[in-house]
């Protein structure tokens, strides 16, 4: 894709998660070029005397610059931040303000931290969660920490996945420590791994659920035809003993006869 047509739309902040939308406002910024400004606030270099007309052009370009990277600011927040920052007069004075007001000072940065490592330290996967849900958890604090700047190793990560895990997964995870070294896998390519344990065990259960209600289906089925066969002996029998009770009615009768005669 050509550059000079490149024109994404700018993420836009109402004042919640100022740490996602500074990561992406600070792609964006990259993409057209202004982030130095934001970041450092760079001054163009004064034109010497008698400037060329290229040295003009250049002054010119590096000054709209400053505008450019204020008008992206201006452009990504809500009318209500913007009333906060209206009085700002260069994109690094704008930046620096939301990020204080937002983001918090070292302090409370340094709170926010710890809250979300005491989180991630006492997560455990419950009966109920899956390897999917439990990983998405644990992403999301580690992103959360990440955001605010501090470091987190995907060893780390890895490491805490594996001592949380449920013990029905004990027998894959020795089995991965054979062949993996956990110090260099990746969280993903762990999950991949026990998510691929997970279905065949589903997989397995589901089978013998089937096979349990096929026996059910059989046994009631069993069951029906011995009922039936009990109803139809007894029909049977009953049909039985009317006949030979209307045999002898009709032999006493003719025997009945006989005697008048």
């Amino acid at each position: 894709m050509n550059s000079a047509n490149f024109s994404p739309k700018t993420p836009l902040f109402i004042g919640q998660n100022f740490g996602v939308w500074a990561v992406k406002m600070e792609t964006y910024l990259k993409a057209v070029d202004l982030w130095e400004i934001v970041e450092s606030d760079r001054q163009p270099t004064p034109l010497v005397n008698n400037p060329t007309i290229t040295q003009m052009k250049f002054f010119n370009e590096e000054k709209a610059k400053r505008f450019k990277a204020l008008s992206c600011l201006h452009n990504s927040v809500s009318e209500d931040i913007f009333t906060r920052i209206m009085a700002c007069k260069s994109a690094k004075e704008t930046w620096d303000k939301l990020k204080a007001e937002f983001h918090g000072d070292e302090k409370s940065r340094r709170m926010q931290i710890l809250n979300l490592r005491r989180q991630f330290e006492g997560l455990k996967m419950k009966e109920t969660e899956t390897i999917k849900d439990f990983s998405s958890q644990i992403s999301k604090l580690v992103n959360h920490v990440r955001l605010l700047g501090e470091d987190f190793p995907d060893s780390r990560i890895v490491e805490k996945v594996l001592v949380s895990l449920l013990e029905k997964f004990e027998h894959k995870i020795c089995s991965l420590e054979d062949f993996k070294d956990f110090s260099e896998m990746s969280l993903q390519e762990l999950v991949n791994a026990l998510q691929a344990m997970e279905q065949r065990q589903a997989y397995r259960q589901e089978g013998s659920s089937e096979g349990a209600l096929v026996a059910v289906y059989k046994e009631k089925s069993r069951a029906k035809n011995i009922f039936r066969n009990n109803q139809e002996g007894k029909r049977e029998k009953g049909r039985g003993w009317k006949s030979t009770t209307w045999q002898q009615n009709n032999n006493n009768n003719f025997i009945r006869g006989k005697e008048k005669k």
